[in-house]
């Protein structure tokens, strides 16, 4: 393999600007090419990287030398897109989250990653921000003792135009609701952070938006410790986005994360002390949206996986945890029972049609 990762960018939308973003700033990385059936998509962003531009993935993919193709498609395809790639081409694959809209293709997309040696890393940012990568340590050290209660609020705008913006918004085929799409990250970082969870009890609505999936959710959850978790999500706050925020309670110290993505620390209390509490307390990014800084520091570990070897930073096992607690909450939402994990979801209408049917 030569010094540079070459990517090549499957989907130009909404999130594939962070991905260049992160991309251009990384050594030993070059986007070669990108792909987006909507050729005027594909040809913006052709112009800005001055790199060729296709509307067919089969085509790039045969005419380009690729290391790594970044899915960005419609979360709905991003299983179809994993598993055809490896198949036919056998590459490392980047796919945002969610890995795939159902348990059985996240299990399809590990195994043939599996089969054909090459690395799946499904895209979780967040991990990478300095105040959750405190907490991490923190939780580690046990300085919180016994912990008590986790709770992530995400509190965005999303108006009926994003939605509009295109067809497979807002629908469950395709791409989910609030709980799917907005706190996907955050509900990684709850079970990254405490565990793993074994209930769940949810409730959804849709209250302002004209959409076929939910825009406000709640669930509570237990952990195997004994922790409870708390998941407060809606898309239906308005004027403007209020927060995305992760509060973690203990028997000895309670941290608040919060910001637009969990990236400001605005609570650090312990009752022992430690020296470098005062610069805990003082982290503080400030990214211009919610996607936050974290996909250059994720990409770095990519790149560094592919050259040297190593393992996924979030690979396909770690990136399904999260599609469980999300099909546990849909599962619960429409039964209005509690559902125990681990278990195969009946009655989640998320990501309906799965690749075996096609």
């Amino acid at each position: 393999m030569s010094n540079s990762i070459k990517f090549a960018i499957l989907g130009c939308g909404r999130i594939a600007k962070k991905h260049i973003e992160a991309l251009s700033k990384l050594e030993n990385t070059k986007i070669v090419a990108v792909c987006d059936i909507l050729e005027n998509r594909a040809k913006i962003v052709s112009n800005q990287l001055q790199v060729p531009y296709y509307t067919n993935y089969d085509k790039m993919l045969l005419n380009e030398d690729i290391n790594v193709v970044s899915i960005l498609t419609p979360s709905g395809l991003h299983a179809e897109h994993t598993i055809d790639i490896v198949k036919k081409y056998k590459k490392h694959i980047v796919c945002e989250k969610p890995m795939s809209l159902n348990l059985e293709d996240a299990e399809r997309c590990i195994k043939v990653c599996q089969e054909n040696n090459v690395k799946l890393f499904i895209v979780m940012q967040n991990r990478y921000n300095t105040a959750i990568r405190k907490l991490k340590d923190t939780i580690t050290d046990n300085r919180f003792g016994k912990i008590v209660l986790g709770t992530v609020r995400i509190r965005w705008k999303r108006d009926q135009n994003y939605y509009d913006q295109d067809e497979w918004r807002g629908t469950w085929d395709l791409d989910g609701g609030c709980i799917t799409n907005q706190a996907s990250h955050h509900i990684d970082l709850l079970q990254w952070l405490l565990g793993e969870p074994i209930e769940v009890i949810a409730k959804t609505a849709t209250r302002l938006l004209n959409i076929e999936v939910e825009d406000t959710g709640v669930a509570i959850l237990k952990f195997a410790s004994g922790a409870l978790g708390v998941i407060e999500v809606t898309t239906a706050t308005r004027p403007k986005d209020l927060e995305g925020s992760i509060s973690i309670l203990g028997e000895k110290g309670s941290v608040e994360i919060g910001g637009f993505s969990v990236n400001e620390m605005k609570t650090w209390l312990f009752e022992e002390k430690h020296p470098d509490d005062e610069s805990a307390i003082s982290i503080k990014e400030n990214p211009e949206n919610v996607y936050g800084f974290g996909h250059i520091s994720y990409l770095r570990d990519v790149v560094d996986a592919i050259k040297n070897n190593k393992s996924a930073p979030v690979d396909g096992v770690e990136g399904k945890k999260s599609l469980e607690i999300i099909h546990a909450i849909y599962e619960s939402a429409i039964t209005g029972k509690t559902v125990y994990l681990k278990y195969q979801p009946k009655k989640s209408p998320l990501g309906k049609n799965s690749t075996k049917d096609n």
